[in-house]
């Protein structure tokens, strides 16, 4: 494996079945016709690995498969996005991960997830001379990566030692309890999460009352807050931004968090103050929602910047 990325993800690592579902699904044998279905690239990480490597960022991933031909789909989706694969571990006897997206008109989604080869990449399956010459590290879905938590501080200080700097998007706690990722806020310079991941987040704090946002950045990181279709903001040791973008009618909204991470990201990594970043990552995000998948449409750093240089960025 190179060394050198800008970007090193460790993420969880599966296709994606994404099928267009308006009407309730319903049991009994009952054949029901969709408008439209796929099979895309899949899991948090790859989505923003993808998006960051469109916008110019030399990327590479780290996650395990199965030894099934789904592992073989799905590695191959991630190569053609310009990603390097080279530190994806192949499983033996076991199944790759998958996910089903019930998507429905207006940007709702049901997921039904397999989490197969998802939660078992470890810090042995890493290549520690990489971690050690990336430029950011950023780690995906940390609540369906269990193999991963246990010395992810670890590796996360050794990376911050190095120069590093590092993130976190948590997705949801299938589990529910959040706890988790508490102790490793104080080693995380990004914290990713959605308003309600947020929001549980920093009542697993057992803090009462106050600002999500900022009752999490008292425990150390940045955290980039996403709205969905009403923008993100931002709350850091430099001040608090709000971003809001003019609604647009998605075509699906699968991975437009994704996306957001990785222009957010992306902006950090090309020296951009935290304001513009935010800006960048909207504007990534907003992209995203015009495509099918969450690799669909990928907004290329020209697209991303300019959308961004037309957005009002407000302190919040």
């Amino acid at each position: 494996m190179a060394v050198g990325f800008d970007l090193l993800v460790l993420a969880e690592l599966n296709p994606d079945v994404v099928v267009a579902c308006d009407d309730e699904v319903r049991f009994g044998q009952v054949e029901q016709l969709v408008d439209r279905a796929t099979i895309t690239l899949g899991s948090s990480g790859a989505i923003t690995a993808s998006a960051a490597a469109a916008q110019g960022l030399r990327v590479a991933l780290c996650g395990v498969v199965g030894d099934d031909a789904v592992a073989t789909m799905t590695v191959d989706l991630l190569a053609a996005q310009g990603v390097d694969v080279s530190g994806v571990v192949r499983r033996s006897g076991s199944a790759t991960g998958m996910t089903i997206v019930l998507t429905r008109t207006g940007g709702d989604r049901a997921l039904l997830t397999f989490p197969g080869t998802m939660s078992e990449l470890r810090t042995a399956d890493l290549d520690l001379e990489v971690v050690a010459s990336a430029r950011h590290v950023h780690v995906s879905s940390l609540f369906l990566q269990r193999a991963l938590q246990p010395d992810l501080g670890a590796l996360f200080s050794s990376a911050r030692a190095g120069g590093a700097t590092t993130s976190i998007d948590p997705g949801w706690d299938p589990r529910e309890q959040w706890t988790e990722v508490l102790a490793l806020l104080p080693d995380v310079d990004v914290f990713l999460p959605n308003a309600a991941e947020c929001a549980q987040i920093a009542a697993a704090t057992g803090r009462a009352g106050g600002d999500p946002a900022r009752v999490l950045h008292e425990l150390g990181p940045s955290v980039a807050v996403k709205l969905g279709a009403e923008g993100a903001r931002l709350v850091s040791a430099e001040g608090a931004w709000r971003v809001s973008i003019d609604p647009v009618e998605p075509v699906d909204t699968t991975g437009a968090g994704d996306n957001f991470d990785a222009g957010f990201l992306a902006g950090l990594l090309d020296g951009a103050a935290p304001a513009q970043a935010l800006a960048r990552g909207v504007a990534s995000g907003t992209f995203a929602v015009g495509g099918w998948g969450g690799t669909g449409r990928l907004a290329t750093r020209e697209e991303a910047l300019e959308l961004a240089g037309a957005l009002i960025v407000e302190q919040s």
